[in-house]
């Protein structure tokens, strides 16, 4: 079985039903993702770097409140590429979820339902690979919603940052095997900070995206030096 992204396309075939009445986005997207070429230069790929924000942290139970995302092509932020959205949740929102998102019951209602968001989100996201800090959470949620509304789930390539960080730091710092032991903090305003990117503590997906993006750029910048140049090499370190 030839590359990582074969596998990905493979198991695309094998999971996504035969749907003639699919929205167009949908179909759209599924004929573009598999596109995405394994030995693609990082400099020449498109990497969609997004987050979302939640109703909690139960996949059975809670909903996303709002995604954001931007665009990169190769290290390069395009802010002409920028997606964000607030979502009307199916699952309530709680006080606890405000206090980290800060988006209100009464501001959500006011937004669309998330099977009007996916279709757009999808367009924007189609041709790229997916960047995120601890991206699988955010892949589940996306997923869910996608296999209730098309019946198949995200099928971009993946790659997540705190993975990066982790496979450069063993290599640039060495640590003793008393210290690689240590618990660290990974989130991604930790690694903000230890890279000196401005952040906020509030949490907002576009706001998060943008700094995740920001990392990314100084992974790519470290990977290079260690000679990870191609699509395949970075999905190979990063996937989450």
């Amino acid at each position: 079985m030839g590359g990582l992204l074969r596998a990905y396309r493979n198991k695309l075939k094998r999971k996504i039903p035969e749907q003639k009445d699919m929205h167009p986005s949908a179909l759209r997207y599924l004929k573009t993702v598999r596109q995405i070429a394994e030995n693609t230069s990082i400099g020449e790929a498109t990497f969609i770097v997004f987050d979302t924000e939640l109703t909690g942290l139960n996949i059975k139970k809670d909903s996303v409140v709002s995604i954001g995302a931007l665009k990169m092509r190769g290290g390069k932020i395009d802010f002409n590429e920028i997606y964000y959205r607030v979502i009307n949740p199916e699952a309530q929102i709680t006080r606890q979820s405000v206090v980290i998102h800060e988006i209100t019951p009464s501001e959500a209602s006011l937004c669309p339902k998330i099977d009007l968001i996916l279709p757009e989100f999808l367009e924007f996201c189609r041709d790229g690979i997916i960047v995120g800090h601890f991206v699988s959470i955010d892949i589940a949620f996306v997923s869910k919603e996608m296999i209730n509304l098309f019946g198949f789930s995200l099928q971009n390539p993946a790659i997540d940052t705190q993975k990066l960080y982790k496979w450069i730091r063993l290599r640039e710092e060495q640590p003793c095997a008393f210290h690689a032991g240590l618990s660290e903090d990974l989130d991604l305003f930790s690694l903000a900070n230890r890279y000196s990117i401005s952040s906020s503590n509030a949490h907002n997906a576009l706001d998060d995206a943008f700094v995740t993006a920001q990392l990314f750029q100084r992974f790519i910048n470290r990977l290079m030096t260690f000679n990870v140049n191609t699509v395949k090499e970075l999905i190979g370190i990063g996937q989450p």
